[in-house]
């Protein structure tokens, strides 16, 4: 007896969802490397077809359009940039402003693995926003907020420590941080150098009350007891930034 065999579908026979995932997987990553280095506007969806092998016609097959992709790569950034904050910053076997030194040294590390070439995808289309899709606002306006509220975090572990002034607005501080940060990445980029961060982390620190001296420790080794302490001085929770 002969098999019945199944009506045949009409249409393109789907692809493998692995490759589909590969490939879209492989256009993000891509898209998340450029555009930390050259920004949006500079960046065409060409340029990121080619690095990646991608034929042309089938980018909007992964996207609904450019926009779209954009607010891809900004998602995934954001996912990406939160793990490497959480990496340094919740490790309960440092203390919280060590976390913080270590933060600043792991990101001065991976600027200069790409020759000061990549700054912040954040960064970047904030400085181009007045030429980007209005919805990438509130998009990245939230990054620098989740990103605040970690710094934030470490900073009140600081505070509960006495590392810092009981009196400190670890809120503030940490605004104060990432809006001098994302200034001094760009100035290394621009003099692709790691001096600005270096500047602006001695003097972050020195706003706190914590000598750099005190703060250089090899990553792995045990905390200092009591390094770091400011014996209650330090920022006031008003003082101006």
């Amino acid at each position: 007896m002969n098999a019945v065999r199944p009506a045949r579908r009409r249409g393109r026979p789907p692809g493998p969802t692995s490759a589909h995932g590969d490939a879209r997987a492989a256009l993000v990553r891509t898209g998340v490397a450029l555009l930390t280095e050259k920004g949006f506007s500079s960046v065409g969806i060409d340029e990121i077809l080619r690095a990646v092998g991608v034929p042309k016609g089938s980018f909007y097959h992964y996207f609904a359009s450019k926009q779209a992709f954009g607010e891809v790569l900004i998602d995934a950034y954001a996912a990406y940039f939160a793990h490497k904050l959480d990496a340094c910053l919740a490790d309960e076997h440092r203390t919280p402003l060590q976390r913080l030194r270590d933060f600043v040294e792991e990101a001065k590390a991976g600027m200069a693995r790409h020759d000061y070439r990549r700054g912040c995808l954040v960064g970047n289309l904030g400085q181009e926003m007045a030429v980007l899709p209005e919805p990438y606002r509130a998009r990245l306006v939230a990054v620098f907020a989740d990103w605040q509220t970690r710094t934030a975090r470490c900073l009140e572990a600081a505070r509960q420590a006495g590392e810092v002034s009981r009196d400190a607005d670890c809120t503030q501080l940490a605004a104060y941080f990432w809006i001098g940060w994302e200034g001094a990445v760009l100035r290394a980029k621009l003099e692709r150098s790691a001096e600005p961060l270096d500047i602006f982390a001695d003097g972050f620190f020195a706003l706190l009350g914590v000598k750099a001296s005190a703060m250089v420790q090899r990553k792995g080794a045990p905390p200092e007891r009591g390094a770091g302490h400011t014996g209650g001085t330090g920022v006031q929770g008003n003082t101006d930034r």
